[in-house]
């Protein structure tokens, strides 16, 4: 590829990634429950993005496009290695002040995140993407589906039984009895997830 092919091609990736690059980037870190790892996941699928961008031919689709990528290459790094997520306190940071006077507000999001990511945490990983992408990004099944390759059927089914091990979990937890709104809960801990460059200073 010559340099202007590849400045181009670069400008036409940076053109569509940048509506949807904070979500891209939150998304990997919730399915890696990991911030350095979803980032080193992001980076990995904008550069497969890269290398494949001339393939998309319809720049409508290039939100699910570049989310199954991102799926892909989530499966690949499962495939082949195991790598130790960042405890949620590191996370955070321990050494920044509490965003709350008296430090309750800091202490409250830093619950329901690590609550979240235990949560998540407990799913089968095509489940957890398919919870993640619904519940938290508002993907649609249909979407879901061509993203994770499955009919709509699979994506309901995997929904279907990530939603009853979550709601298991949470009153295990004690996070409330059989009525409470778990998926809530969850959407709230994993919003409280730090995302890309987010600071509690």
């Amino acid at each position: 590829m010559d340099s202007h092919a590849g400045t181009a091609r670069w400008s036409r990736l940076i053109r569509l990634l940048t509506p949807i690059h904070k979500q891209a980037a939150a998304t990997a870190r919730r399915l890696c429950r990991s911030n350095d790892d979803g980032d080193d996941l992001y980076q990995d699928t904008v550069l497969r993005a890269f290398d494949k961008l001339d393939g998309l031919r319809d720049e409508s689709r290039f939100r699910s496009w570049f989310f199954a990528t991102l799926l892909s290459r989530h499966r690949s790094r499962l495939r082949r290695f195991r790598r130790v997520s960042v405890p949620i306190e590191e996370a955070f940071g321990r050494d920044r002040e509490p965003v709350g006077e008296d430090g309750a507000s800091w202490e409250e999001e830093r619950r329901r995140a690590e609550r979240a990511v235990r949560a998540l945490a407990g799913l089968e990983p095509v489940q957890r993407e398919a919870v993640v992408l619904h519940e938290i990004e508002g993907f649609s099944v249909e979407e879901i589906a061509e993203m994770q390759g499955v009919t709509h059927s699979a994506v309901k089914s995997r929904l279907t039984r990530g939603r009853e091990k979550l709601r298991r979990f949470y009153l295990r937890d004690g996070a409330g009895n059989a009525s409470t709104p778990y998926l809530e809960r969850l959407t709230a801990g994993a919003m409280a997830w730090p995302a890309k460059g987010k600071s509690h200073e």
